[in-house]
Order: structure tokens, then C-alpha cells, then sequence
């Protein structure tokens, strides 16, 4: 009974631990899910502090490309209908029928009052920010419907004389000048100051607070380096002198005195007299052992030592050589009584004047092509002024060829647009709709504008000619794609 009970305790401490080990898994379970979301939750806290703002500032800017391309379609479909129910509309379409007409004149008076009462129509409209695309020309119409100036082409002739006055109609107009184009232009600039390109402040303000902060420290640095700073400034400046006398200037006076047939600055690689001075010489050398070693014991007459002289000159040491032979048979002898160690130093006089005759011969090649040693001396210099010369044009006129590579990126894109809304432009019969109409009117001037900074005058002359044809709508939007293919292939040189 008891050993049962003993037994019932030990189930239960052990039933207790096990329970302990339990809880305090769990325990660690929890804590170990508590610290992995608290890790996770600071990692995307982090990345939404870094990465957020830089959303937020795309985010933004292409909201306002957003406003911006929808005031640029809107606008262009303004200049469409102007341009399509307007009064160019009467001129290109119906000059000859009005000029053959009795009422030619009051037909033309409705078609001005059409045109101004459109123009007020499109100027009260056009800045209306809730508008959108598909809204706009039904706007348009509803404005014009109620203007009694564009119901007169189905009025009285009499009315037409009564409405169209000059007064009345330049009433309106100065309305439209001082009103309404003045309410349109400020709308419009504020919508491009809103949206369009930010302040300078705001572009530069990073760097500008970067430079700010770090002035300091480059201050602080160009003092400690003052002495270091002037003497590389000095020795660069020293070195760039020596370089340009050294290497350029010393050179080309060279050259110069060489065309000049300037003794001065002749290459020679030994001084002018000195073979004629060892030859006379050798020659006095050579007679004078002749004379004092005669053959047979004999003398010399003058035309004997003539001739020796003249061989001597053409390197005939025959004398000299007869009595080394005849004391080389026996040196020693030779040596203490005879004329063999005079008969070595006259050959070796020999050798050097032979030796100088080679160098003769060289220095007389090197005078021959003096002119071209000078040249290839000089362009290892001219090739490193040419090299720092382009790299300083290039440091300093980069900007401009910039400039010219944008603006020539700048014309391919535009004849891309104008392409793309040719291509899948909206026609009515066979002409380009309001829209289309005015967005290939913006391209062009864009495109006309970009071209006269980039193509020469009478280049230019003939890219307005082809504009002109591309703007005439009347052609058919076949016959114009084809003027922009023209254009891509005539003016590709300065694309």
C-alpha cells in the first residue's frame, strides 16, 4: 500500500517535469516568433524609410507627366479644331467655290464669325482641368451651339449683315485678346509651373548641403597642403616650359636652320678637317720612310715620290708594307734594328684614317637625311601637344558637342512620334482627325525648332520645304508618311 503511494509521487514529479519542459518550450517557441517579426518588421521599416521616399519621388513625377501629357493632348486637340472648323478649314476647302459665288462676301463674314466664336468656344474650354480628351470637342460644341455667331450659316442674309458689323465683331475680338487669351496663358503657365520642371532650389539643394558641410574639411585640407599644392603647381608649370623650348621650339628652329642650309644646326658626327688632317699625315709618314728606306739602296727621285704620294691617297701603303714583310721574317731583329714598330704605327695611322673615311661616309648620310631626322625627332612632342590640345577641347567644348548629340536624338525622336501618329492616326475622310491634326502641328514645331540649331542654313531651307509638305493634310496621310521617310534618309547626315 505504501510502495504504491511511493510510486503515485514519483509519476507525479515526473509528470510535473516533463509538463516544466513543456511550458518552457513553448515559452521559447514564442519568444523566438516575437523576435523573428520584430526583425522582420525593422528590416521592412528600414527598407520603407530608404527605398519609400525614393518611390514617393518617382511616384510624383510621373503623376506630373501624367497632368502634363494630358494639357499637352488636350491643347493639341484644341489647335485641331481650330484648325479643322476655323476659318483655314473655309480657305483650304472652299476658296474657289465662295470666289464663284454672288454671296462670296457674307460667306466670308460667317466664316470669320465662325472662327472667332470657335477660337472663344476652345480658350474658355481649353483650361478647364476637369476635362478630359473624349469630353473636350463635346464641351466645344455645347459652348458653340449656343453662340450665336456660329449659327449663321443658316441665317438670313440680312441677319448676317446685322451680326457681322465691324464694331461688334471687333468688340469680340479685343474680348478674346484682353480676356480670354490672357485667362488661357496664365492657366496654362500655372499648370507648367506646377508640374513641369522643379525650382533650382530644389534640384540642387543635396549637393549644394553636401558641399556646404564638407567645406570645412577641404579648407582645412588645402591649408595643411598649402606649401605641397604651390610647389606641384610651380614644378608642373616649370616642366610645361622646359617642354614647350626643350622639345618644340628647340626643334623647330632646327628644322629651319636645315632648310636654310644652316652650318650651325648640320648633324656631324666628327669635326669638319680632321680626315684631311691625319691623311696629310699619313702621306708625310709614308714618304718620309720611303725616302729613308729606298729600295736598292738607291734614292728618290721626285716623280717616285709623286707617285707614292698619290698612292698613299688611294690607300697604296706599298712601301711601308714591302719593309714589314721583310722585318716580320725576323721580329726580334726587326724590332731593335729595324723599321718593324715604325711600320705598325704607320698602319695603324692607316687604320685610323680609314676609320674616318667610314664616318665620312656616314655623316655624309646622315646631312642627306638631316631634314628627316629633325621631322621624326619632332613628332613625338607635336603628337603630345596635339593629344592635350583635343583633351583640353574636349574638356571645355564638351558641353557644345553635347548639346548638338542631344539635340540630334532629340530630331530622330520627333520624326518617330510624327511617324507613330501618322501611322495609327484616326482619319476622317481621308484627312487626319482634330487630334492627330494638332498633335503633328506640335511636332513639327518642335521639330523645326530643333532642326535650326542643328542643320546648316541651306540645309534648313530645304527641311522647310519638306515640312510644308508634311503639314499639308490635304495630301493624305500616305503621301505624308512617305515625306517623313524622305526626311529620314535626306537629312540622316545630321541625324
Amino acid at each position: 500500500m505504501h510502495h504504491r503511494d511511493g510510486n503515485g509521487d514519483g509519476d507525479g514529479c515526473v509528470s510535473a517535469r516533463r509538463g516544466g519542459r513543456t511550458l518552457a518550450r513553448g515559452w521559447r517557441k514564442f519568444y523566438g516568433l516575437v523576435r523573428q517579426v520584430v526583425r522582420e518588421r525593422s528590416v521592412e521599416d528600414w527598407r520603407t524609410s530608404v527605398v519609400g521616399p525614393l518611390a514617393l519621388v518617382r511616384h510624383e513625377a510621373r503623376g506630373r507627366q501624367d497632368v502634363l501629357k494630358r494639357v499637352r493632348r488636350i491643347n493639341a486637340n484644341a489647335l485641331g479644331v481650330l484648325l479643322g472648323e476655323g476659318m483655314v478649314d473655309e480657305i483650304l476647302h472652299n476658296s474657289e467655290a465662295y470666289a464663284s459665288q454672288d454671296d462670296g462676301a457674307q460667306r466670308w463674314k460667317v466664316a470669320v464669325a465662325k472662327s472667332v466664336a470657335l477660337m472663344d468656344a476652345v480658350l474658355k474650354n481649353v483650361a478647364d482641368s476637369d476635362l478630359t480628351l473624349d469630353s473636350f470637342e463635346d464641351a466645344i460644341a455645347r459652348t458653340t451651339n449656343q453662340d450665336e455667331y456660329f449659327k449663321l450659316h443658316a441665317a438670313p442674309a440680312g441677319e448676317i449683315a446685322e451680326m457681322t458689323s465691324p464694331r461688334d465683331m471687333s468688340e469680340r475680338l479685343q474680348f478674346l485678346l484682353r480676356h480670354r487669351l490672357l485667362e488661357y496663358k496664365s492657366t496654362f503657365d500655372a499648370v507648367v509651373k506646377e508640374n513641369g520642371m522643379p525650382s533650382r532650389l530644389v534640384r540642387y539643394w543635396l549637393p549644394a548641403t553636401a558641399l556646404l558641410l564638407s567645406s570645412s574639411t577641404i579648407l582645412r585640407i588645402a591649408v595643411n597642403r598649402q606649401e605641397e599644392i604651390i610647389t606641384w603647381i610651380r614644378e608642373f608649370g616649370q616642366t610645361v616650359i622646359d617642354f614647350w623650348g626643350n622639345w618644340i621650339v628647340a626643334p623647330i628652329k632646327q628644322i629651319i636652320g636645315t632648310i636654310r642650309h644652316d652650318e650651325g644646326s648640320m648633324v656631324s658626327l666628327m669635326s669638319k678637317r680632321s680626315l684631311e688632317g691625319d691623311r696629310d699625315s699619313l702621306e708625310r709618314m709614308v714618304v718620309d720612310f720611303a725616302v729613308e728606306n729606298p729600295p736598292d739602296n738607291g734614292s728618290l727621285t721626285d716623280a717616285q715620290i709623286s707617285d707614292i704620294q698619290a698612292g698613299v691617297r688611294e690607300g697604296d701603303l706599298t712601301p711601308v708594307l714591302m719593309a714589314y714583310e721583310r722585318d716580320l721574317k725576323k721580329p726580334l731583329v726587326g724590332a731593335v734594328k729595324g723599321n718593324l714598330i715604325r711600320a705598325l704605327l704607320i698602319q695603324i695611322q692607316k687604320t685610323k684614317v680609314d676609320v674616318e673615311v667610314a664616318m665620312g661616309g656616314i655623316d655624309s648620310l646622315l646631312k642627306s637625311q638631316e631634314l628627316v631626322f629633325g621631322f621624326v625627332g619632332i613628332t613625338p612632342s607635336i603628337l603630345i601637344c596635339i593629344g592635350v590640345f583635343r583633351w583640353l577641347g574636349g574638356v571645355f567644348g564638351s558641353r557644345k558637342g553635347l548639346r548638338i548629340h542631344s539635340r540630334q536624338r532629340e530630331l530622330i525622336r520627333i520624326l518617330r512620334n510624327i511617324d507613330r501618329i501618322l501611322t495609327s492616326a484616326t482619319l476622317t475622310e481621308g484627312e487626319l482627325y482634330y487630334k492627330d491634326h494638332g498633335m503633328l502641328l506640335c511636332e513639327v514645331h518642335v521639330l523645326r525648332q530643333t532642326a535650326h540649331q542643328v542643320l546648316p542654313k541651306g540645309v534648313f531651307r530645304d527641311f522647310l520645304e519638306d515640312l510644308e509638305e508634311l503639314v499639308d493634310i490635304r495630301t493624305g496621310v500616305e503621301r505624308q508618311l512617305k515625306v517623313v521617310q524622305r526626311m529620314r534618309w535626306a537629312y540622316s547626315k545630321y541625324l
